[in-house]
């Protein structure tokens, strides 16, 4: 399937890229190996040249998928992963920046991924006991070393992201961005557009709630992340669900699924941000990969912004807790 095409540094990739997270974690129990080969192999198949994993994801069990399933085809994608948040000696998850646990999280990555050199490697969280040139400058010796190609960061101010330029080129942001986040829009979407930076946009389908298949929120499995997000507790829920109807009209003007029509938004927004949606489902898959191909003209796209954005949906994003483990600038 041929899909528009956005580039990250020096690499071109398809505009929708695919978050791996959900194959190890988060919203329900891990794809056993023999699946979870079956959806990423059916992924490159389809199209999709851009898989995003991460140290934290089933504390490596994503990288480890990914090598066992597709590291044959190593050529056919743009190999994305994380470090800075990972499980330590405890057994916990934790955010650590220093220098030496960054190399040492990079070696674990490419045993686990089963490749010499990871494309684009993120520093998932800022670790504010360390200072990000620190950082970042661990991160460049790894770029020098062969064993990573290009720099990203995860959840970061402008400010934070001008520091860590100014050390080693950045060559793009990860932050959750989608019509009901918009963070991004304070300060980290004009500097990454500034200093040339992609925007790599995760949950830009809101943890499947912007699909409008989620109905309700007592079918989640234990485990399922979105029973710790505010915007799914029960009376936030409610009001954000009156949304939907609206939103599932605008999908019908336009001639695509409610998936489609949050994606192209997101596209939409600016040539620079690529989408990076999760599924563990090959039809959705094709659904998602389909959405590049969807045109919102400017009328469409005000009509979304009026009708869904940080003044009409009940709920931060995140927790108390975990938003201060964030670096980005705050709309809630």
């Amino acid at each position: 399937m041929a899909t528009a095409r956005r580039r990250i540094g020096s690499f071109e990739v398809a505009a929708i890229g695919m978050g791996c997270m959900n194959l190890s974690q988060m919203y329900g129990p891990p794809l056993d190996t023999a699946e979870g080969t079956r959806v990423l192999n059916a992924a490159l198949d389809m199209g999709y040249d851009h898989l995003d994993s991460a140290a934290l994801y089933g504390f490596g069990a994503s990288e480890t998928l990914i090598g066992e399933a597709v590291s044959h085809r190593r050529g056919d994608y743009l190999l994305a992963s994380k470090a800075g948040t990972f499980k330590n000696d405890a057994g916990k998850r934790e955010i650590n920046g220093r220098p030496e646990v960054l190399k040492k999280t990079c070696e674990d990555a490419l045993r686990r991924l089963r490749t010499d050199v990871i494309d684009l490697y993120y520093l998932h969280r800022w670790d504010r006991a360390v200072p990000v040139e620190d950082s970042v400058g661990a991160l460049a010796d790894l770029v020098r070393e062969g064993k990573v190609r290009a720099l990203g960061l995860s959840e970061v101010s402008a400010t934070t992201l001008r520091r860590a330029h100014a050390v080693h080129p950045i060559v793009a942001v990860q932050t959750e961005y989608a019509l009901w986040t918009r963070n991004a829009e304070i300060a980290v979407l004009d500097a990454c557009r500034e200093l040339d930076i992609a925007f790599v946009a995760f949950a830009p389908l809101g943890r499947g709630f912007l699909t409008g298949t989620v109905r309700d929120i007592d079918h989640f499995p234990a485990g399922d992340i979105r029973l710790t997000l505010p915007r799914f507790e029960a009376e936030n829920f409610a009001a954000n669900r009156a949304l939907l109807d609206p939103m599932a009209e605008v999908a019908r003007d336009v001639g695509c699924t409610m998936a489609q029509l949050a994606l192209a938004w997101t596209l939409a927004k600016a040539p620079h941000v690529i989408a990076l949606p999760g599924t563990r489902n090959v039809a959705h898959l094709e659904e998602n990969l389909a959405a590049a191909a969807v045109a919102l003209d400017a009328t469409t796209v005000d009509r979304l912004d009026a009708l869904i954005n940080h003044r009409t949906v009940a709920g931060p994003r995140y927790r108390a807790a975990t938003a201060a483990e964030v670096d980005t600038e705050n709309i809630d």
